[in-house]
């Protein structure tokens, strides 16, 4: 039985560490899921992992790889407009904070980078 799960990605990168480590991290991890067929439900970015989402972000390419195998990747409009980013959105959609509420209570399993 397939679980449904959700990533949650709310760093510009993955873990606590310097950016060039964090970015190289995250980059590897979507690009393993990617080459497993771990494929999640739902991708949901908020804070700075909004910025993964964005023009010129490193892992736009596997994000966008995921997006066409079907999951869905909901980007924060609030941290988008806070951060002055919104028109660089380039992969996923632009999504409240309610539509996130709503994918994480109704996925099996949440995991947060």
């Amino acid at each position: 039985m397939n679980k449904k799960f959700t990533l949650v990605l709310n760093r510009y990168g993955m873990g606590n560490a310097p950016e060039e480590l964090a970015l190289t991290l995250i980059t590897n991890y979507l690009n393993l899921l990617i080459a497993n067929d771990i494929i999640p439900s739902f991708i949901c970015c908020y804070a700075e992992g909004v910025k993964l989402c964005c023009n010129g972000s490193p892992v736009i390419d596997p994000l966008r790889q995921l997006e066409a195998k079907g999951v869905h990747i909901l980007v924060c409009k609030t941290c988008l407009n806070y951060l002055k980013i919104t028109e660089a959105l380039s992969a996923g959609t632009a999504a409240t904070m309610q539509d996130i509420v709503d994918v994480q209570t109704k996925s099996d399993k949440v995991i947060t980078l």
